[in-house]
């Protein structure tokens, strides 16, 4: 069953949620008029105030990428969706932009007096990849609250142990001292991995640090993530993936894998914005519970629900029973807003082309939802997708199996204007 169809009156207060046939009928009899199409929404041609609205509750299961977001009325979830962050692509954006800036510098200003401690950052700052799963779930919050009766939030407040992840057995002095106790970094990773190069074996020789999992793609700076490798294995390992670089070595990639230990960036994030996101809901002076990462999996799995991230949300909390009435979320993907980088690079840094100003060519942007049908030439048929523009009218479609290019503005009738989001439907159950 698909979700059910959110309902304003005609002035857009929210009413109660009504199954898809009947907002067809509203439709196809001229008393309603599509309002939005992700999430779909229709809006009355007439006001209802005296009509009575049952109470909704909108339930979180905050990500490091995937938040998973339900609506649920009593104990039937009528609605599911799943916000997909972008926190990684804005951290390579600003590692990009820092290395510009610092090119153009060194370029320009070569004898300007270096700048420091002069930058202060206040209470409670984030970086930009975190701020952004915080500042993105609260736009839907805000959104839902506007398209339905939402009376309360529930959050999955859950916090991570990263020690105990690590090392299930951990305790004691132990837990207090962690993995580096007495060593500095490279001794311990002297000690860790024999003195020898871990792709080779050379010893007696120059060691250096080395990224498993390689940091333009990605990787960290944990310890877990560092191993020492001779220069020659360094050099030609460069940044490629552990797994590509020893396809042809299995038996050396599992020893490799198996003495380092997955990161714990995720964790990490979700440790970091727990509160943060907490405050925000808090100021929006509904009632916020909260529920703990266990209590999630005790309920999903006593009622017997596949793990899912919307299906976590609606098993946030003491519930008794559910009743889901939907096996369609909406899926959202975070896009952003485009750039305002005028000149565009290459994978080495080097312009290669130049960005125009104008933004809205014969009446579409980048990222609109478009419907395109082809009746004639070599790309016939019936498209619908994100769109990129071409002063020259000549567009490309992103649709969910590849990419069209191509299709003349003529055909395209948007859909959805852009608001920094992609759309699709998962079925699932």
């Amino acid at each position: 069953m698909s979700n059910f169809i959110f309902v304003l009156d005609t002035n857009k207060r929210p009413l109660d949620r009504v199954h898809p046939g009947k907002a067809r009928r509203l439709l196809s009899t001229g008393n309603a008029a599509v309002f939005r199409r992700y999430p779909f929404t229709i809006i009355l041609k007439q006001a209802y105030p005296e009509i009575p609205v049952q109470d909704l509750e909108l339930k979180l299961d905050p990500g490091s990428q995937v938040t998973g977001i339900a609506v649920v009325q009593g104990t039937k979830v009528i609605f599911g969706a799943e916000l997909e962050h972008r926190g990684q692509q804005i951290k390579d954006a600003l590692l990009s932009r820092r290395q510009l800036r610092r090119s153009r510098r060194n370029r320009k200003t070569r004898y300007r007096q270096a700048r420091f401690l002069n930058r202060t950052r206040p209470k409670g700052w984030l970086p930009p990849s975190l701020q952004h799963r915080v500042d993105t779930t609260m736009t839907w919050v805000n959104r839902f609250r506007r398209l339905a009766p939402i009376a309360r939030i529930a959050q999955e407040l859950v916090r991570f142990d990263l020690q105990l992840i690590q090392n299930p057995e951990i305790s004691g002095i132990e837990y207090q001292q962690g993995e580096l106790q007495g060593y500095e970094v490279r001794e311990y990773l002297l000690e860790k991995w024999n003195r020898k190069c871990a792709y080779c074996g050379a010893e007696n020789l120059p060691l250096e640090l080395e990224h498993i999992h390689p940091r333009s793609k990605g990787g960290t700076d944990r310890v877990s993530n560092l191993t020492l490798a001779c220069h020659s294995c360094n050099q030609s390992k460069s940044n490629r993936d552990i797994r590509d670089f020893l396809s042809g070595k299995p038996s050396l990639l599992n020893r490799i894998l198996k003495q380092s230990q997955s990161p714990l960036k995720d964790a990490a994030a979700v440790n970091l914005t727990r509160w943060a996101l907490f405050n925000a809901l808090k100021q929006t002076g509904l009632p916020v519970a909260t529920g703990t990462g266990g209590q999630t999996k005790f309920n999903r799995t006593r009622l017997n629900l596949p793990k899912t991230h919307w299906l976590d949300a609606a098993s946030v909390g003491k519930i008794d029973s559910l009743k889901v009435l939907t096996t369609n979320p909406l899926l959202i993907a975070a896009k952003g807003h485009g750039t305002r980088q005028m000149c565009g690079t290459d994978k080495f840094g080097f312009p290669k082309r130049h960005r125009s100003r104008v933004q809205i060519h014969q009446g579409f942007r980048t990222g609109d939802i478009v419907t395109a049908i082809v009746t004639k030439g070599k790309k016939i048929g019936s498209y619908v997708g994100r769109v990129l523009c071409r002063a020259s009218g000549s567009f490309d479609i992103t649709t969910q199996s590849g990419r069209v290019s191509g299709i003349s503005h003529r055909y395209c009738q948007p859909i959805h204007k852009r608001d920094g989001y992609a759309y699709a439907f998962a079925h699932t159950l």
